[in-house]
């Protein structure tokens, strides 16, 4: 499995205007096959930044989510919600265990 986690900003101004974005891309991801785990969540503590949670069954699934049309609409709209920073980090991790 491959597991992406890190964190998007944007202005917090911008938030309002990029829910919508963010739900239509989370609800596009969610649906590919392949897709364990697909999420965002705003800080808490720290407005304008974005928590971001993948989860893919394998490196062709999410070759695949790279390729699809929602995240190229998804990624248009950066320019216009102010996105800049953006730390994303991929990792390949195991079975899950219950702690």
């Amino acid at each position: 499995m491959l597991l992406i986690i890190g964190t998007i900003r944007l202005p917090a101004e911008n938030l309002s205007k990029a829910l919508p974005a963010m739900q239509r891309m989370t609800e596009a991801s969610r649906a590919e096959e392949g897709c364990l785990e697909y999420g965002y969540a705003q800080d808490v503590l720290d407005p304008g930044l974005i928590h971001v949670k993948e989860l893919w069954r394998d490196q062709t699934a999410l070759d695949r989510h790279f390729a699809s049309a929602h995240i190229k609409q998804w990624r248009a709209s950066w320019a216009d919600l102010n996105i800049g920073e953006r730390n994303l980090h991929l990792y390949e991790v195991g079975a899950p265990r219950n702690t």
